[in-house]
Formats: structure tokens, C-alpha cells, sequence
């Protein structure tokens, strides 16, 4: 299993695996044929459905500027639903191509090659075999983590925190209207300042929680800096939750980066055994990882046991399976937003289950993430992220 800063990344919106992934393709195969006259690339499947809507080839542009854009919405044989052909020429002859997939949260993959950040550096392979080295040792899942990936997580987790603070921030002080044609006016100034009458703690908590969910949400929707947990269109719930805890009840930044740790063993475990991709495995893999990560990462917070955090973690995303992906017009908007703080809730709700009914439980982390992985290879394609299914057929504006 690889790094947790696999999980965690810095960069723009819209999405991770149309924005982030293809800028960073971009970026890498200019480095490789610096030469180049002219540079193209064709997209296919989700890429191509969604990539307008998901400024694509924007992103593309800023990596490697110039580059003609194609979109190939026929091709079916593909190695992964987000996949790109770069080409690049000299003189009009092609001098090297490379087809790269956006795999997921802003990662890449090169076709044939294994990169710096494929490598494994966790000898357990799912989330049951790291609780089973816990209980030999008699450590926690953060202590393992560390015992892993040393005091250089904590300095990355440090910046990913900060980030996520910043996103949250922004978004609470931004109005006007997002970007696209769906002409949808930014909520989360309003929704943070507007306290209902009578306002009971727990109504205070939700609407807080759903603001800084928004805020963020809506950073990624403008196309600003977020924080890939695990994708950017689920980049709201996690900062969400944690911003809370540091904001409204006082957690120190240490005690969250640590459960920041653990949120993102959660997120590498699914990415790994099953997809945090769309595009692959529906908004299940995106929003459902995001609360599942959630859970576990509040679970720590809260001092709760392995066992515990686990089965928080189990129940957030046993109940996202077979959440489809069907933005509307291909924007991460309707319904995205509103699915980051509604995840956010949710999460709250699985870790305060798994405090008292932990000892009777049934099911396995590994099991709901294989199901989840099942569930997304048995989805429609058209509920994967390419804009011609669910909401993003029925709603017409």
C-alpha cells in the first residue's frame, strides 16, 4: 500500500481526476519531450462526456500550453474510464506519445510505468491486516502510521491541514454566482451567518458544519485551491468536519493532523482494495470515501478504540453504496455540493453508532469496500460520471 500523501493533494478545481490529474499529465509529458513543436492530446470516456463542464482542457492548457484538445466519446476498449493519449510533435512528425489515466484524486498513471508514488510502502494490504498488526503491538492506528511513514507525514499533513483551513475561510467570506450555465448563487456566507429562532445546539452544529462544507465545495466549484480528501468533488466534507472541531470545540491542530492520518489510511485503503474514481465506481467511491475517511479520521479525534473507528468507518460508507455520480451539465454543482455537507452529517452520525454498538457488528471495513467496488463495476456507465444519466438527464433548466 502506498503513502498517505497519496490521498491528500493541493490543487484546483473542479475535480480531481478532470482537473487536477490531466494538469499534472500535462506537466509530465512536457518534461519528457521538451522539444516539441506542438503537443495534443484526445480524451476519452468521462474525460470526454465531462471534461467541458469540468474545465479539462483548461486544465490541460495551463500545464502545457498550447495543447490542442480532442474528445473521443465512441472509443469503448478503454484501460480506465478517465484515459489520455498525449502526442507530441516536431516539424509535424509525432517524436513520442504516452497514454496516461487519471486514476483518482489528482493521481496519474503512465501505461507501462510505474511511478515514484506507486510505491509500496505499507506491507499490509487491507485494513484487517493492519488492525491485526495493531493488536500484536498494542498500538493505535496513528501510532502505526508513524511507525511507517516516520515525522515526514506530520510536516505534509501540517500543509494539507492549512490548506483545507484556507479553503474553508474563503468560501465563508465569497457571494455572487458559480461558474456555468445552472446559475447557482454561492450559500455558504448566508447559510453561516442566518441563525434559525430558537435555535437548539445540535440545528447550530449541522448548519455550521454544512457552511464550512459549502464554503469549500464551492471554492472547488470556482475552480480554486483545494485539498483532494479523497477527490475534489468531495474535497468539502473532511475540512468540514475537522475546521468545526478546531473552530467550535476547541481541538488543538496537533490532535487533528493526527486524525488526519488515520482519515487518510481510510481513504488509501479504499483506493487501493477498491477506486475513489467517479468515473470507475460512481460518487459512492467519491463522496462515500470522503464520509467513510470522515468517520474514522472524528473517530480518533474522539480517542475512540481501532474497533471503533473502523466500524465508523464501515457504517459511513455501508450506507453511500450505490451513490451515483450524474452531475448536472457535467458540473460539480447540483448535486455535489449538497452531498458534502449532507456526508459531513453523516459522518458524525456513524462515529456517535459506533461508540455503543461496536461489539455487535457484523460486517468488515474490507467487506464494505469490496462491496462498494463490486457495486460500481455492476453501475450503468451512464450513472459514472458522464452527465447522461439521473439527475443529469431528468433536470433541464
Amino acid at each position: 500500500m502506498k503513502s498517505i500523501k497519496t490521498v491528500y493533494k493541493i490543487g484546483n478545481g473542479p475535480s480531481s481526476s478532470h482537473t487536477v490529474g490531466p494538469y499534472n499529465a500535462a506537466i509530465e509529458f512536457g518534461k519528457r519531450f521538451p522539444d516539441a513543436d506542438e503537443y495534443e492530446v484526445t480524451l476519452f470516456g468521462s474525460l470526454a462526456f465531462t471534461g467541458e463542464g469540468h474545465s479539462t482542457g483548461k486544465a490541460i492548457d495551463a500545464g502545457l500550453p498550447g495543447t490542442k484538445v480532442l474528445m473521443n466519446t465512441t472509443e469503448k476498449d478503454l484501460p480506465h474510464p478517465n484515459t489520455m493519449l498525449f502526442k507530441a510533435y516536431k516539424d509535424g512528425e509525432v517524436i513520442g506519445e504516452n497514454q496516461i489515466l487519471s486514476i483518482g484524486g489528482g493521481s496519474i498513471r503512465f501505461v507501462g510505468e510505474t511511478s515514484d508514488e506507486e510505491k509500496e510502502i505499507y506491507p499490509q494490504k487491507n485494513f484487517g491486516e493492519m488492525l491485526a498488526h495493531c493488536r500484536e503491538e498494542g498500538i493505535s492506528l496513528k501510532d502505526f502510521i508513524y511507525e511507517v511513514e516516520g515525522e515526514p507525514l506530520k510536516q505534509y499533513l501540517t500543509v494539507i491541514w492549512y490548506a483545507m483551513q484556507n479553503a474553508v475561510e474563503r468560501g465563508l467570506n465569497c457571494e455572487g454566482i458559480l461558474p456555468g450555465d445552472l446559475n447557482i448563487h454561492r450559500k455558504a456566507k448566508s447559510l453561516y451567518e442566518t441563525r434559525c429562532y430558537n435555535e437548539s445546539s445540535d440545528v447550530t452544529m449541522n448548519r455550521l458544519i454544512s457552511s464550512y462544507s459549502f464554503a469549500v465545495a464551492e471554492e472547488n466549484a470556482c475552480e480554486n485551491i483545494v485539498v483532494t480528501a479523497p477527490t475534489c468533488g468531495a474535497c468539502g466534507v473532511i475540512p468540514a468536519i475537522f475546521y468545526y472541531m478546531k473552530k467550535d470545540r476547541g481541538f488543538p491542530d496537533s490532535e487533528i493532523i493526527d486524525s488526519l492520518a488515520v482519515a487518510g489510511l481510510i481513504g488509501n485503503v479504499i483506493r487501493t482494495n477498491a477506486s475513489i474514481s467517479g468515473a470507475e465506481c460512481g460518487c459512492q467511491a467519491e463522496i462515500g470515501s470522503a464520509c467513510s475517511m470522515a468517520a474514522g479520521g472524528l473517530a480518533t479525534l474522539f480517542k475512540l478504540s481501532n474497533e471503533q473507528i473502523e466500524y465508523a468507518s464501515e457504517i459511513a460508507m455501508e450506507h453511500n453504496l450505490g451513490l451515483t455520480c450524474d452531475p448536472v451539465h457535467g458540473l460539480v454543482q447540483i448535486p455535489c455540493i449538497e452531498r458534502n455537507a449532507v456526508a459531513a452529517m453523516r459522518a458524525i452520525s456513524s462515529v456517535n453508532i459506533s461508540r455503543f454498538l461496536y461489539r455487535t457488528r457484523k460486517i468488515s471495513f474490507d467487506d464494505v469496500v469490496a462491496t462498494m467496488y463490486q457495486t460500481g463495476k455492476d453501475m450503468n456507465e451512464k450513472y459514472r460520471e458522464t452527465a447522461h444519466g439521473g439527475l443529469a438527464q431528468i433536470y433541464h433548466s
